[in-house]
């Protein structure tokens, strides 16, 4: 396949970094838009020269289009990836791949036996920092890890301003989907067990309903243990939105990884001062770079080479699981094992 032809479901932010990077890639193409804003939708694919859709179901059903990337909020993935599916497409899924066990099975099952691949974007495994951590663990360079802290938090500005539907999710399905993933990959394991907290009350004191923190003990088969933090009341005063630390020890040796506040580039005006995001989704010279469009080529990438993604709905499916794993930690105040 020389071209492949996209369909993107979700014209939001990160949506509209989709497109960014497909119109960018050689061998890509934005083929169409669907929304559940058709003005949206309109908007952002007349910026790229595609067609609008006026449903899911009609973009679903051109048969120009050969993969779709679904970009659609946390608990609005299930039906759509189903659908996907059974009408043929390949899938880039954006994370989490659905929240419930069950219903990951399902668009796994759907994905093998239309013999499609289907791909879950956790895009952390492109990032340059993490990638050579993973790249020295693969190497023995630190032994075996023994255990890994690992922090993934946002800034209150998230749930209460750039998520309008904060309250139909948690940080843990938000970001906390990504942190679990990251530290599969660089243990290179399954969890074994969980033992997690989380509390509420200041999100809930703005009308949210939904927890503000979450802390996370994972014991792997192997053995390693990982401590993972995931929150979103950060104060807005943060010079990023985002807080990202990892630090894994080994039986040889450490890694210690800062990708938020590396201080890589720093930026002071009269009033504020930032770190500006120099690793996951800068543009340069109006082209859209980094680790997040990274993983979209890739996944473009595999669709013309007819490979398989380095990641599959299984490995949607082991994260959701854990995640719903740490949901009953919490109501039962007790560990959970999983199979």
């Amino acid at each position: 396949m020389n071209t492949v032809r996209m369909g993107l479901i979700g014209a939001g932010g990160w949506g509209s970094m989709h497109a960014r990077t497909y119109a960018g890639m050689p061998g890509a193409e934005l083929h169409g838009v669907a929304d559940a804003d058709p003005a949206r939708a309109k908007a952002l694919a007349d910026k790229h020269g595609a067609r609008a859709y006026a449903s899911t179901d009609a973009l679903l059903t051109d048969p120009d289009i050969d993969a779709v990337a679904v970009v659609t909020p946390d608990f609005a993935h299930d039906e759509v990836l189903l659908a996907a599916a059974r009408a043929g497409k390949h899938i880039l899924a954006e994370k989490p791949l659905a929240m419930t066990v069950g219903a990951c099975e399902r668009i796994v099952t759907a994905a093998e036996e239309s013999g499609v691949m289907l791909m879950v974007d956790f895009h952390a495994r492109w990032s340059p920092p993490l990638y050579k951590a993973w790249e020295a663990i693969r190497e023995g360079e630190i032994g075996a890890p023994r255990h890994v802290y690992y922090r993934l938090n946002d800034r209150i500005f998230v749930p209460t301003e750039m998520l309008p539907w904060a309250g139909r999710t948690t940080v843990l399905w938000f970001v906390g989907s990504h942190a679990i993933d990251t530290v599969r990959w660089l243990i290179g394991d399954e969890v074994a067990r969980v033992y997690a907290v989380s509390r509420r009350g200041l999100l809930q004191g703005r009308g949210i309903d939904t927890p503000d923190y979450y802390q996370s003990m994972l014991e792997f088969r192997s053995g390693a243990t990982a401590v993972i933090e995931n929150s979103w009341i950060l104060p807005n005063s943060m010079p990023n939105i985002v807080d990202v630390k990892c630090e894994i020890v080994g039986d040889e040796g450490a890694l210690y990884v800062d990708q938020s506040h590396n201080r890589a580039l720093e930026k002071y005006t009269g009033t504020t001062g930032s770190y500006p995001d120099v690793f996951v989704m800068p543009s340069i010279y109006g082209a859209q770079c980094g680790f997040a469009a990274d993983s979209i080529r890739h996944f473009v990438d595999r669709v013309r080479e007819g490979q398989k993604p380095m990641i599959s709905g299984y490995d949607g499916l082991m994260v959701t699981k854990v995640i719903c794993a740490i949901e009953e930690s919490i109501r039962t105040k007790q560990p959970v094992d999983l199979d």
